[in-house]
């Protein structure tokens, strides 16, 4: 997820900083939408959120400690899944800005 965030981009960065310049609202690299009105302003912000919340909460504790350290059951591995499809959906129809 996060290198082909940093593909489509361009940038080099990782984690929140790379998360919340790309999709930043402001000045975006990429937008899930046409971020005219204030909730798709709003759907673009929480998205980076999400980023930001798969690194923190399933990539870090991975990729911090050793793997047999970070128990995961079967039905969070199938939601992690889940969210990880939905993102990677987004990122299908993100447009460069």
């Amino acid at each position: 997820m996060t290198q082909r965030i940093r593909d489509m981009s361009s940038l080099t960065t990782d984690g929140t900083e790379l998360f919340n310049t790309v999709f930043s609202v402001k000045n975006p690299i990429l937008a899930i939408n046409s971020l005219v009105t204030e909730t798709e302003q709003s759907e673009q912000k929480g998205f980076s959120n999400i980023l930001i919340g798969l690194f923190g909460a399933v990539r870090n504790p991975t990729a911090h400690v050793p793997k047999v350290s970070w128990p995961v059951t079967e039905h969070d591995a199938l939601d992690i899944f889940a969210l990880l499809s939905f993102v990677h959906r987004k990122l299908d129809n993100a447009k460069n800005v």
